[in-house]
Formats: C-alpha cells, sequence, structure tokens
C-alpha cells in the first residue's frame, strides 16, 4: 500500500521497496501542494489510465505502476487490482501531469487537503482523523404542501 505524507508545502509519495522496483523509479515523488490542481477519488483507477507504460510494470486488473506516457503528457500510477483510489491532476510539476493512486486513505486525503497542516510531513491517515474539522449537517428544507 502507498504511503502518503502531506505537510503544508507539499505532498510526498512514498514508494516501498517493491513498488520502486516495478515502477522503476528511484526515489519517492515529491509534489508542492501550489501544483496540485484537482483531486478527485474513484472506484476504479484503471479507467485513468492512458497511453503506455515508459518504464512501468503492467499486468491487467492486478497491478500498474511505473510512468505511463500519452498524447497528453506523463503520467505517474500506482495501481493494484480493483481497489479505490484518488487521481491528482497536477500543473508545472517537473515530471508529471497526473498521479493516479490506489489507497485506502483516499477520502483521508482529500479532508487533509482541505486543511492547514504542520510544517513536518505526517501521514494523511493520522492527519485527517485526528484532525478533521467536524461538518454540521443541516436539516433538508422542505416546500410548503410538498409531502
Amino acid at each position: 500500500m502507498v504511503t502518503l505524507l502531506l505537510d503544508s508545502t507539499q505532498l510526498e509519495v512514498v514508494l516501498s521497496t517493491v513498488e520502486r522496483a516495478l515502477s522503476f523509479r528511484r526515489r519517492n515523488i515529491v509534489v508542492p501542494r501550489e501544483q496540485m490542481v484537482k483531486a478527485q477519488l474513484t472506484d476504479d483507477a484503471w479507467t485513468w489510465l492512458r497511453g503506455v507504460p515508459s518504464p512501468g510494470t503492467y499486468l491487467p486488473s492486478a497491478v500498474a505502476m511505473g510512468s505511463w506516457k500519452s498524447a497528453f503528457g506523463a503520467d505517474f500510477a500506482l495501481i493494484r487490482r480493483r481497489r479505490p483510489g484518488v487521481v491528482i491532476d497536477l500543473s508545472g510539476h517537473e515530471e508529471f501531469e497526473r498521479l493516479i493512486l490506489t489507497t485506502r486513505h483516499g477520502v483521508a486525503l482529500m479532508r487533509a487537503l482541505r486543511l492547514d497542516v504542520a510544517d513536518e510531513p505526517e501521514d494523511v491517515a493520522v492527519l485527517a482523523t485526528s484532525t478533521a474539522p467536524k461538518v454540521r449537517r443541516r436539516r433538508p428544507v422542505v416546500a410548503p404542501g410538498v409531502g
């Protein structure tokens, strides 16, 4: 499972030894927060793949890890099986246009991206669960005569 560290300036995708080998990367992926344009949750990360692995590992419906080149630029994918994930669109990043990651902490990442966080990197799962703002739910408004 991918580890995501977030602080006030950047998001770091920390790769394990196996993930480094399968994605043909020597270092983690660091993305400054100002380069993250949009982040969205997805039930099927496979539908977001575009292009061909270059370099990367691809086993259909099992694993897709590494850089994916297409006419739109390069994406980084770290997809395992049919698990939920997150897609992060980037602008101005020197390597990638988009990150496609399967993680069970997608909701926590979305919450953490909306928070003001400390300067020290923290795991997004811990960050979001410990300091998530409480959301007040409003009662639905019912128009008169509708029932």
